[in-house]
């Protein structure tokens, strides 16, 4: 669907802001699509992405403020979302040895499976909502990239 359509309007300051509002519009468009599809696997968008942080390390343990810090989720509450994690035995905590006011988190076996069969859909729909070419892809990073260039 086209953004006029979506909005209901035509009428743009300039493209810069019609851009501007496309970004946010298919941000919360393709949040919403994968959303669907963590919940067919009983997990959030940030319960995922703890889990993805933590495959990356694998078999590592990783402390709450390193995943914390690799969030895509800026304010996102961590520690809370690792608590639903263990309670669905996904992933373990453990104290560190060289610091015991630090947990440690690591993905369980569970996890690792469970992980692998969410990722699998997440790269389907991924591939079919984005319906680019390696090199449209590229582009389109390269732009995301440029509109970001003020952080």
């Amino acid at each position: 669907m086209k953004l006029q359509e979506a909005l209901k309007t035509d009428r743009f300051k300039d493209e810069l802001h019609k851009a501007s509002l496309n970004v946010i519009y298919t941000a919360y468009w393709m949040k919403s699509k994968m959303s669907a599809v963590f919940k067919e696997h009983g997990l959030t968008e940030e319960q995922f992405n703890v889990m993805r942080i933590l495959k990356g390390k694998h078999p590592e343990a990783m402390c709450v403020r390193d995943i914390a810090s690799r969030m895509l989720e800026k304010n996102s509450n961590v520690p809370r979302i690792i608590d639903r994690l263990v309670a669905k035995k996904l992933v373990k905590r453990a104290t560190s040895k060289e610091d015991r006011r630090e947990t440690l988190i690591v993905l369980t076996e569970k996890g690792i499976s469970h992980l692998a069969v969410a990722s699998s859909a997440v790269e389907n729909l991924s591939e079919e909502i984005l319906n680019l070419t390696q090199s449209e892809a590229t582009q389109l990073h390269e732009l995301l990239e440029k509109f970001r260039k003020i952080d």
